[in-house]
């Protein structure tokens, strides 16, 4: 048997619960107040649509606990699910606060919309914890959306910051973690970074703001792929001392900046920035700035192997180099730990599996034909690896998530559902989403899945490093019976007892 603990789950109505109920699914608690309290580690807390607010019973702020998940409905980021509410927080770098809801340790919120309507309110803060935050919408806060400080490492993703008074998120202190793949519309400013802050700030697409991302103090933040356009101001910031990683020769920043009215980046600092790889308008470029433009395939030219350094995923890369299935990705360059872009998945998966068609391929908007992964792209989409979006764009150079690696495997290859019972096996199985808990339990079976560090850790919303997507194509492969397995401690957690 697997060693697991014991998770257990409520369920709170605020239209037809009530506080005496025993919290299950047929007798559920009225506020999250209550379920608040009685939660423990490993506790799921479902919301059903509602206000949760003073007059339904709740009492602010709402102090959600380390290894308890509070989860409304991801698929729409929350919207009727609304937590609207002000309490008095004492925090330790930053006094007497006014927030909605407090967020400790590895607590995660998921697919709820929160509001702070007092002036100055915050809408969810997060004081030296690892929280996460995914699909949900904050709006109409009194200040801001989120706020960040102390030694923070949140995971904040594909969340959407609307309307709030002063900013959509702020980090301060010295927090790090990742904001991937969020909305930040009509706030004055979209995200505000300060201090000794050194966030990843990735595939975000930030619009309507007055000014995209302001940095201030020490700030250090790593930009990559996002989408800065359209702001009534301008896109970046930069002020005091802070200074911003816009990319390198190895790692392009990839940032976008468009339809600014009086700036794209602007440096007010006194040391000089180094943008590396971004598209910017040389017009709207202010302050001292060194504009470095790079062919980014050539950064992925092919060569002889790649310099792994005995890297943990090193027999796993040089197997698919080995059995020439990496082409233009096994190159001095490799880089294993740096995140995968769709369009680089595509070509691998497309020589890897060499799909049969199934369904017609898009002509995605944003993929040109002279592209240089445009027919490896046609040829994963049309064998049913990948997809596009409502609006016919492919977004090759988003990064890839680790669930969505896996579900594109096991749809990919067609493999054969399983029970989810499997999913015992992870620690962190509360963060599968339910549209995703069937593959990942039939992934899980077939030994595809290789989690990096810990095996029992499945992390489903972080990005997918090369080394894992190498790692996991490999075991698909063995999962097919094209090659023989790889004995490593990553995988097959699924076998053990």
């Amino acid at each position: 048997m697997v060693n697991s603990t014991l998770v257990v789950t409520l369920y709170v109505n605020p239209m037809t619960g009530n506080d005496t109920n025993t919290g299950s699914r047929l007798s559920p608690f009225k506020s999250l107040t209550r379920a608040l309290k009685v939660t423990k580690i490993s506790t799921i807390i479902h919301l059903e649509s509602g206000t949760y607010n003073a007059a339904s019973g709740e009492v602010f702020p709402l102090i959600v606990p380390g290894g308890a998940t509070v989860v409304g409905n991801e698929a729409n980021k929350g919207a009727g699910i609304v937590i609207s509410g002000s309490g008095e927080f004492q925090s330790p770098s930053f006094g007497i606060q006014n927030i909605t809801l407090l967020l400790v340790d590895n607590a995660c919120l998921l697919g709820v919309t929160v509001t702070n309507p007092l002036a100055k309110g915050t809408g969810i803060w997060i004081e030296s914890a690892a929280s996460t935050l995914s699909n949900n919408t904050l709006s109409h806060c009194g200040r801001e959306g989120v706020f960040t400080t102390g030694t923070a490492k949140p995971a904040i993703l594909d969340n959407i910051f609307v309307q709030n008074t002063a900013s959509g998120l702020v980090m301060a202190g010295h927090s790090q973690g990742e904001v991937l793949r969020n909305v930040f519309q009509r706030n004055p400013l979209g995200i505000a970074i300060s201090d000794f802050a050194a966030p990843t700030i990735a595939n975000n697409k930030l619009s309507e703001n007055r000014t995209a991302i302001a940095l201030s103090r020490n700030a250090q933040p790593v930009l990559r792929q996002n989408l800065i356009i359209n702001n009534t101001q301008g896109g970046l910031l930069v002020n005091g001392n802070a200074i911003p990683d816009l990319g390198n020769i190895e790692d392009p920043g990839d940032n976008i900046f468009r339809n600014h009215s009086e700036f794209d980046l602007y440096n007010a600092t006194t040391q000089k920035l180094v943008s590396v790889g971004n598209q910017l308008n040389s017009a709207l470029v202010k302050g001292l700035v060194e504009l470095l433009p790079i062919n980014r395939v050539a950064a992925l030219t092919q060569s002889s192997s790649p310099k792994l350094n005995g890297h943990w995923a090193e027999p796993f890369i040089q197997a698919l180099v080995s059995m020439d299935l990496t082409h233009a990705f096994a190159d001095g360059s490799y880089q294993p730990d740096k995140p995968m872009t769709r369009a680089q998945y595509a070509a691998l998966v497309a020589i890897a599996f060499n799909p049969f068609p199934k369904i017609p391929a898009s002509d995605f908007t944003d993929v040109p034909k002279d592209f240089w992964a445009y027919s490896a792209i046609q040829i994963a989409a049309s064998g049913g690896f990948v997809g596009g979006f409502s609006d016919r764009t492919f977004h090759p150079a988003q990064s890839v998530q680790r669930l969505q690696v896996i579900v594109s495997l096991v749809n990919g290859l067609g493999l054969p559902a399983v029970d989810r019972d499997v999913l015992e096996v992870y620690s962190d199985r509360h963060n599968i989403p339910d549209y995703a808990r069937t593959a990942v339990a039939t992934a899980t079976q077939q030994g595809i899945v290789v989690n990096y560090p810990d095996p029992k850790v499945l992390a489903p919303l972080r990005l997918a490093t090369r080394a894992e997507v190498a790692a996991m194509i490999y075991q698909a492969l063995v999962a097919i019976g094209r090659t023989s397995a790889i004995k490593s401690v990553y995988v097959g957690l699924h076998s053990r007892s």
